[in-house]
């Protein structure tokens, strides 16, 4: 980066003062690990003589080159010249490694200026120049932008000031360093210039781009705008406490975190808040030498009175004890002030009953809401618990072995301690009982809630308590839900069904599930919470669903499958809709179950046969298959689909390489297809590729050139040009097959296809390396790569990875084939890949290279 430098180990400066050698060593390095000719660097030297210099002059100029930067470096393999450099011995590979290590000040401290910027200064000699410039400064950006993002969190807002201002004026529509930009003023005390900030930047875009700013700085500002304090960087011998839990299991994880400043232990309903922070308190008690306070806010509601209770314990006399709350709360802070003392604030419903009880000394707060209107506040979720300590729960409340009966009846509490400790005290009070005897009874879901149930103490009353004290239209919301049986769910389903996730948080109902990749808030209801839902249903919620669904599915299927030129998307459409995609595929092929279940059959159908592409794509073969026989079964019972559906199943047994049932289920899709021309050409062409895997190669070709004569669009006829090419490239015919995925590769870059034009990009890279074209090969693999980093798509990335191990392999540069084959197996073991990650291990053994 910056002017061309080199150096030795020792600081020696070694960089070539004559310019041909300059620009020799420039060429070597924007194409570091290729193989370069002396054609291709007489081409590069001397682009406009055509070529005409010597050979010999390039080998003089390449010997003068090794005697200044070292003989091994450059390489000769194979008639061409390799550029090897050790790691991080390249300014720019090291640059690009600190950033993927999130080492954003060390790599920032490399940067000189753009790439080369002595020897190309426009980027206009070379090519790869500008490309490099342009990757090297998005990875600057993105390591300045988290760097700064380090310093704010560490509270250095007012140091920032200075340089995000500049900033600011060097990437006026950057919006994160604006928002950045606005948070250090913010936090300045410049709430004025923050808001000011923004309206700068709202105004520049509407004038010019007639957009809205980013919808995380829209909040930003609002935030800022209501003055939104969390925007901020922010126990004597009395003990109070409740008995310590008997049987408490698990939670280790948690314990340690419970007590220290001000902790609010959140989580849904009986998931067993108060006894980890009465446990965790009763565990610390030797370190507050003035006592433990604790109050159960369910029970004395009004803040005054608790304040009242604390004062007496701690020694204040009763006439001394103010009436107003404001004077208790001062009183109760000037008393708390120098003492060792630990406050745990039980069972809170909102901010208002914690508020006037906070002091100077480490408060526990439980509630079934986080409290986020308590600045400062470190918050602790509690979840349900995992299989070992549900069980290890069991056994130790039931007196029971911890055998598979008790597992089975861990199951029907789905971990949730309240419902195990119930379980465990019925066996305990119920000697004569078997274990098999309370699972039978749980076994029925309409029954569950009743029978979890002993003395005065129920799973029901623990949800009702939330319910209750729910609005109606909070109440619809968590109603509507219980119709569905997906595990989690996105916040644009609890808006659709009433916009209430919040409300229902805060009860305890429904848990935060975190954010997912499509960067939407997701959350989860217990099974227990679910069976509470559905006590009272509410009609018409899956049909509703499935209608809004089908049609958001029907737009991010668009984006993967669309082949009318005049609606091409964008490579950022076809990412975002994976992305959405990806995170709702759970909720998707579970809402597929639901709506087969309640007879809904053609929005079930619609629906598997949507998610097919994405499921092909992704290689979830369990799900597709999962979703394309409930879909089979609705399509007939709903006498409408049944060929589409039969399509899709062809294609799900061709992706799992069964080519006799690939092979039954198309024909009879083509059975059922007749009168749909263009669903029955892809199921012909679905024909020939199964042909073509049973070795039929003539009849793959006749029914190819079939479909392609008979092509109405583009897309089929890419479709049918990639199929030939594959079958071409079997028979041995090499040059037609390039003749034909060239020609595919084309039509699907004008259809704005870009995963099938990465696909057969790797199928054109596979037919050139059998021409032994290396240079072509690589081109073309390089190509699909780019393409699915830029779509985010991590199995094709896999494949583009191991076609240029293969191609390396083949150019002698078993090194770097080596690195790339090992990135595509970790991605194929990751991803679950068997087949991917079984090539990528055969090549590794090829190279002689370890595969783990």
């Amino acid at each position: 980066m910056g002017p061309l430098e080199v150096r030795d180990a020792d600081g020696a400066d070694r960089t070539p003062a004559v310019p041909k050698h300059r620009d020799l060593l420039a060429m070597f390095l924007l194409n570091a690990g290729r193989p370069l000719t002396a054609e291709r660097l007489r081409r590069l030297l001397w682009p406009r003589e055509g070529g005409e210099r010597s050979d010999s002059l390039i080998r003089g100029y390449v010997g003068q080159l090794r005697k200044l930067i070292g003989q091994d470096t450059i390489a000769t393999v194979s008639g061409a010249y390799v550029l090897h450099l050790g790691d991080g011995r390249l300014d720019v590979d090291r640059f690009r490694l600190l950033v993927g290590e999130g080492a954003y000040e060390e790599a920032l401290g490399l940067w000189r200026g753009e790439a080369l910027e002595d020897l190309d200064p426009d980027g206009e000699r070379w090519v790869e120049t500008r490309r490099l410039r342009e990757e090297l400064e998005e990875l600057r950006l993105l390591a300045l932008e988290r760097r700064v993002q380090a310093d704010l969190d560490a509270g250095r807002h007012r140091e920032l000031l200075a340089e995000l201002r500049q900033l600011t004026k060097r990437h006026p529509l950057w919006q994160r360093f604006r928002g950045q930009y606005m948070l250090a003023l913010y936090r300045s005390g410049r709430r004025v210039d923050a808001l000011a900030a923004y309206a700068v930047l709202r105004d520049r875009l509407d004038g010019g781009h007639a957009i809205e700013p980013d919808p995380d700085l829209q909040l930003l500002y609002h935030r800022m705008l209501h003055d939104d304090v969390s925007l901020h960087v922010s126990a004597g011998p009395p003990v109070l406490l409740p008995p310590d839990v008997a049987d408490f299991t698990g939670r280790e994880d948690l314990l340690g975190e419970v007590v220290g400043g001000l902790v609010v232990v959140h989580g849904q309903a009986g998931a067993g808040k108060s006894a980890l922070a009465v446990h965790a308190a009763w565990r610390a008690r030797e370190r507050f030498g003035d006592g433990i306070l604790y109050a159960d806010l369910r029970e004395t509601t009004a803040p005054a009175a608790v304040l009242e209770d604390f004062l007496r314990w701690l020694g204040c006399p009763a006439q001394a004890i103010p009436a107003g709350l404001e004077q208790r709360e001062r009183l109760f802070r000037a008393y708390t002030a120098s003492r060792e003392l630990l406050v745990l604030l039980d069972n809170a419903t909102g901010e208002a009953q914690v508020r006037p009880l906070l002091s100077a000394c480490p408060t526990v707060v439980t509630s079934r809401s986080p409290l986020g209107g308590l600045p400062g506040a470190r918050r602790l979720p509690v979840g349900v618990l995992d299989d070992g300590a549900a069980l290890e729960l069991l056994a130790r409340s039931s007196g029971r072995a911890a055998d598979d009966g008790l597992r089975d009846l861990a199951r029907f509490c789905g971990g949730l301690p309240i419902a195990l400790r119930i379980a465990g005290s019925r066996l305990a009070a119920r000697p004569e009982w078997t274990v098999g005897y309370l699972v039978r009874l749980l076994e029925d879901e309409h029954e569950r809630l009743d029978r979890l149930h002993v003395g005065d103490l129920a799973v029901r009353s623990v949800f009702a308590i939330g319910f209750d004290g729910l609005p109606e239209a909070a109440r619809l919301t968590l109603r509507g839900l219980g119709a569905l049986s997906a595990p989690d769910f996105a916040d644009w389903l609890t808006e659709l069904l009433g916009g209430q996730a919040e409300a229902l948080v805060d009860a305890g109902l429904l848990e935060t599930h975190g954010v997912d990749v499509a960067g939407q808030v997701r959350y989860r209801l217990h099974d227990l919470t679910r069976l509470f839902a559905r006590e009272q249903p509410v009609p018409g919620v899956l049909p509703k669903l499935a209608e809004v669904v089908l049609e958001r599915v029907r737009a991010s299927r668009f984006s993967l499958v669309s082949g009318d030129p005049a609606t091409t998307v964008a490579t950022r459409d076809i990412r975002e809709s994976v992305e959405w995609l990806a995170a709702e595929r759970g909720f998707l092929v579970s809402l597929v179950a639901d709506l087969h279940a309640a007879g809904l059959d053609e929005p079930c159908w619609r629906l598997a046969h949507l998610l097919a592409p994405y499921l092909e794509r992704q290689r979830f073969l369990d799900d597709w298959r999962a979703v394309t026989s409930l879909a089979l079964v609705s399509a007939r019972r709903s006498g409408d689909g049944e060929g589409l559906v039969l399509l899709d199943l062809g294609e799900l047994h061709l992706a799992e390489r069964d080519w006799a049932r690939a092979e039954e289920m198309l024909i009879a899709a083509l059975a059922k297809l007749a009168g749909q021309p263009r669903e029955s050409a892809r199921a012909t062409r679905r024909l020939g590729r199964v042909h073509l895997e049973l070795g039929r190669l003539e009849e793959a070709e006749r029914t190819l050139l079939a479909c392609l004569a008979r092509a109405e669009n583009q897309r089929d006829a890419a479709d049918a040009e990639q199929a030939l090419g594959m079958v071409l490239r079997r028979a041995g015919r090499l040059d037609e097959a390039a003749d034909r995925l060239t020609t595919a590769v084309g039509r699907l870059a004008v259809l704005g296809d870009r995963h099938r034009q990465a696909d057969t990009l790797l199928e054109l890279s596979a037919a050139r390396l059998a021409q032994g074209r290396k240079p072509d090969a690589r081109t073309a693999a390089e190509q699909a790569r780019s393409l699915a980093v830029r779509l985010g798509d991590q199995l094709l990335d896999a494949q583009a990875l191991l076609t240029l191990a293969q191609v390396g392999r083949a150019e002698g540069a078993a090194g770097r084939a080596g690195e790339l084959a090992r990135a595509a197996l970790e991605i194929f073991d990751r991803t679950g890949d068997l087949r991917g990650a079984a090539n990528a291990r055969s090549l590794l053994a090829l190279l002689g290279r370890p595969s783990a």
